[in-house]
């Protein structure tokens, strides 16, 4: 066999933790193996994938109306495996194989940024951190949308290094998948061409080529479900009609006040007067949407403490309990959104002691979902779920922290001797 046919012992390593990772995402997948799905949107696209399976192309559950309470891409990749009268147990796999995914890209992301300790110290992070685990088996989009993100700043960094029209193109798909997710990462879009554009002006090299492409494969890839959305709504919808009921939720004398200020409370959108089963989704959207809007004009000088408190609750620094009971109603054991906690606090301390280790032109790149995440908990509400666009580079960052500790710690060892 050839030298370089060979496993190095980065590449047993890394394979030895994607084995951890699947033990540990394997053994919370069992641990809900008979285990129905509770009151939360895992509803909404269990039973979408299992509409799609049977032929009906993205309707409301309970009522005969068009349905885009959430971006299609979770429940198209559910739906192969959402055959026969419960399916369940099939679709908390397909997040499970997401997770396992984002393990290896990190190690390899992580790898290509800063050498391979880093990528293993970040595969190992990913492996073991409950704010990625405790997403993958349950039937909600989060596993899938951390994936696309890493996969985005992956081709986002090979764009920039030795850009082709194959790469560009790789890069728009990747990222139109991602608004397909979770649709907060249509600005994702945004923010990665304007990076790009950035970096091949200074590096001398024509813009154009390589924004045009992005943009354009992005918008190819976003078209038919939007151009299927503004055909069969009566107001104009574009990726979901969900930011109605999520403003509605985060706009209230609830979400202003008492434990759940800076949050999401369904008491706001089940308050809503006016609201029917039967009203059309993009008309009630509308209506809560415009509804939002006249609370936060009422009630403008309460905006800088819930902003505030929106905050807080992204960085795990207000709200705890009231997060600790969204994530129990979520299916998150209550032990584990207790180590999410922690372990944010400690990667977060890592991560910026990291930060300083990559090339401002990284570090600006890694940067992007983190205001993808902050603008959403800025516009919208504070919690765990919002935060998960940032994870990827919180892991990769902690790496490069962990690293250089373990360099600084090592470089006093003689001296200390």
């Amino acid at each position: 066999m050839p030298a370089a046919a060979l496993p190095t012992p980065g590449d047993r390593s890394l394979r030895a933790i994607l084995v951890v990772a699947v033990l540990v995402r394997g053994a919370s997948w069992l641990s809900k193996w008979n285990q129905g799905l509770l009151l939360n949107d895992s509803l909404y696209y269990s039973g979408q994938a299992r509409q799609l399976v049977h032929g009906h192309l993205f309707r409301e559950l309970f009522v005969d109306r068009p349905g885009a309470e959430h971006g299609p891409l979770t429940s198209l990749l559910m739906a192969p495996v959402s055959w026969g009268s419960d399916p369940t147990r099939w679709q908390r796999l397909v997040t499970v194989v997401a997770g396992v995914a984002l393990v290896w890209l990190l190690g390899r992301l992580g790898t290509l940024l800063g050498g391979r300790r880093v990528g293993l110290v970040a595969a190992g992070i990913a492996a073991l951190s409950p704010n990625l685990w405790m997403n993958d088996g349950l039937v909600m989009s989060e596993s899938i949308s951390m994936l696309l993100v890493a996969a985005v700043l992956w081709w986002a960094v090979r764009a920039a290094e030795r850009g082709d029209r194959r790469t560009f193109g790789i890069l728009g798909a990747l990222l139109g998948l991602g608004a397909l997710a979770r649709s907060e990462l249509a600005l994702l879009i945004v923010l990665v061409v304007v990076w790009l554009a950035i970096s091949r002006r200074k590096a001398g090299q024509p813009v154009l080529p390589a924004a045009l492409p992005v943009l354009g494969m992005a918008a190819l890839v976003l078209l038919p479900w939007v151009t299927f959305n503004l055909a069969r709504f009566e107001r104009p919808v574009f990726l979901t009609t969900n930011d109605g009921t999520t403003l509605l939720g985060a706009n209230c004398d609830d979400a202003y006040h008492g434990g759940d200020k800076g949050g999401w409370t369904v008491l706001c959108v089940v308050a809503d007067p006016q609201y029917s089963p039967d009203e059309e989704p993009s008309v009630r959207s509308a209506r809560q949407r415009s509804l939002a809007v006249q609370y936060v004009r009422a009630h403008w000088s309460d905006t800088p403490v819930v902003v505030a408190a929106r905050l807080g609750r992204t960085l795990d620094l207000y709200g705890l309990q009231d997060m600790l009971h969204q994530d129990v109603g979520e299916e998150r054991p209550r032990w584990a959104a207790w180590a999410g906690i922690v372990s944010f606090w400690v990667s977060a301390v890592l991560a910026a002691m990291g930060v300083g280790r990559l090339t401002r032109r990284r570090r600006w790149l890694l940067l992007l979902p983190v205001v993808v995440s902050l603008t959403a908990t800025l516009v919208f509400y504070g919690g765990h779920r919002i935060r998960s666009s940032a994870e990827p580079t919180l892991v990769l960052l902690a790496a490069f922290g962990a690293v250089a500790a373990l360099d600084a710690w090592r470089a006093r060892r003689p001296a200390a001797a």
